[in-house]
């Protein structure tokens, strides 16, 4: 079967190979676990740094001294940050690009990613590799829901082979890559699609979906939505089988339809490029809008960096990134939980971590707070990040210089643990 979002893969896969982009990071090896000692060290508590010493034992922080010390560090107050994490990306969601990006994150410090629509086929041999000492923790969206006319069906078709390979066809990527559903009615009946694509959770798309006048463009054929209704039914039955929703959203009127649907989780924050013709001020939420996503605990994920993809001249740049601070600030105040996100196809979560820090909305700790505290807990909820108190998972990175000082701080990494597992670079292959 056919990658999802070949032609934008094929892309991405062109700019991470480019030496601008940094894309040489090394292979790592984990390291077998180690009871540790850290003296002299500073960690960061959610607000500044505190400092001491910690203990790791099997794993996780220890309030005592372990019995059995493998290794004491003498750390000179360096700074202990907890990884950073990546709410949407797609750059890990098929053996490729996991194999060539998947040693970029750790370099980059980016220990905890979702990938937001991976099909069944090529997610499945993914599960085996993700989530090892010497590999990032990983969730799959393997079950992705749009309409016969929607995206990302797209961007599969578009990247067709050379001959004699045959072409890729609507019928290869329907309700196999990605499932289709035109209706309420249609979800029920391919219900059991999801449910057979073991997901971690279920995205659904909607895209300009109050423009029914779309849908007769060709040429938008594959890059639209579903319905309001089918969304508010993919939610219905996917909360009934225990999973979480994600939506894919473009318009101010599609954050509104996936709050009233009862999403989760929002994949973007709107205003990341004008579309249709589209001012990037229609692009602007509404308090209304903000404070119904806070009463709902609905997540809201950043995506800023993504907007460098399109390539924007300067002049909408800066009007793209104004609208971006107006609904961060707005979303910030109303109390919405923020996830930091790339949706970048060739970078991780730093790159958006430096976005947005570019933009200046938060604070330096609160920035922090959200990409190595706030965004790991969202994605695993279940298990204790992001912390250094007892019982937590000893993950982090040791920086050379404070982060809430220094931009470039994560490009300094000195060292990696993960689970106590010191993670170690292999040497570059000739």
């Amino acid at each position: 079967m056919k990658a999802l979002f070949l032609t934008a893969l094929t892309a991405a896969l062109t700019l991470i190979n480019s030496p601008a982009q940094g894309a040489s990071s090394p292979a790592y090896q984990a390291l077998p676990a180690q009871n540790l000692e850290l003296r002299q060290a500073r960690w960061f508590d959610g607000q500044g740094w505190r400092q001491g010493t910690l203990f790791v034992q099997d794993g996780v922080f220890s309030a005592q001294r372990p019995a059995r010390v493998d290794r004491v560090m003498h750390l000179q107050g360096r700074f202990l940050s907890p990884p950073l994490a990546e709410a949407h990306n797609h750059n890990l969601q098929f053996l490729r690009g996991f194999q060539q990006n998947g040693p970029r994150y750790l370099h980059e410090g980016v220990f905890y990613a979702a990938m937001l629509a991976g099909d069944p086929e090529g997610v499945a041999p993914l599960r085996a590799l993700a989530g090892r000492p010497d590999s990032p923790d990983v969730l799959f969206a393997s079950a992705v829901i749009t309409s016969s006319y929607g995206h990302p069906i797209g961007m599969a078709l578009a990247d067709q082979p050379p001959p004699p390979e045959p072409p890729v066809r609507y019928e290869d990527v329907a309700d196999k890559s990605v499932l289709v559903a035109d209706s309420p009615e249609e979800v029920e009946r391919k219900w059991p699609l999801v449910l057979r694509s073991q997901t971690d959770w279920v995205k659904l798309i909607l895209s300009y979906h109050e423009r029914p006048d779309l849908i007769a463009n060709p040429k938008l054929k594959g890059y639209l939505g579903m319905r309001a209704d089918t969304a508010a039914a993919v939610v219905r039955l996917a909360h009934a089988s225990g999973l979480r929703v994600s939506a894919h959203v473009d318009s101010i009127a599609d954050f509104g339809a996936a709050l009233q649907a009862g999403v989760d989780q929002i994949a973007h924050l709107p205003g990341y490029y004008p579309h249709h013709g589209n001012r990037i001020e229609d692009y602007l939420l509404s308090p209304e809008l903000a404070a119904e996503a806070a009463r709902r605990g609905v997540e809201v994920i950043t995506t800023t960096a993504v907007s460098h993809l399109f390539q924007p001249k300067p002049e909408l740049l800066a009007r793209i990134q104004n609208v971006q601070k107006i609904n961060l600030r707005l979303l910030r105040q109303a109390g919405v939980k923020l996830l930091v996100g790339s949706d970048h196809f060739a970078a991780t979560g730093l790159a958006e971590y430096r976005n947005l820090a570019s933009l200046q909305v938060f604070d330096a700790a609160e920035l922090l707070k959200l990409a190595t505290v706030d965004t790991p807990r969202a994605l695993f909820p279940k298990r204790r990040l992001g912390c250094f108190e007892p019982g937590c998972e000893a993950s982090f990175l040791v920086l050379k210089t404070d982060p809430l000082r220094d931009k470039e701080a994560f490009g300094q990494v000195q060292l990696r643990v993960k689970q106590g597992h010191v993670l170690q670079a292999l040497p570059a292959k000739n």
